[in-house]
């Protein structure tokens, strides 16, 4: 559960750090956004790292399904942007990735 958690939380400050900076720099809202977003950006590198795994490219790569997913429900929920069956059969592959990457048993 602590690895679903960081997981979660490290998504969220990335996407949240990202859009905060899009609004600042593509939209034209305050710079103070582009301040708040780019310290999420850097609290996501310090969550990710607290990670179980022992292996940061494992990590990242199946942190890039993650965010894969947790983009898609960022763009519905929070920019109103209502993602079609393949988003979705996207986001299930890269969760299937992940799974297959993080919990299958190795040597």
């Amino acid at each position: 559960m602590k690895a679903v958690f960081l997981f979660l939380l490290a998504g969220l400050a990335e996407i949240g750090g990202g859009y905060l900076i899009w609004l600042w720099l593509r939209e034209g809202q305050s710079s103070l956004l582009g301040l708040i977003g780019g310290i999420a950006l850097a609290l996501y590198g310090v969550i990710a790292s607290l990670q179980v795994f022992p292996s940061f490219g494992r990590v990242y790569a199946a942190y890039g399904g993650v965010f894969i997913v947790l983009s898609v429900l960022w763009g519905w929920w929070i920019d109103k942007k209502t993602p079609d069956i393949y988003d979705w059969i996207g986001a299930l592959i890269c969760l299937v990735g992940v799974s297959v990457m993080l919990l299958v048993p190795r040597n």
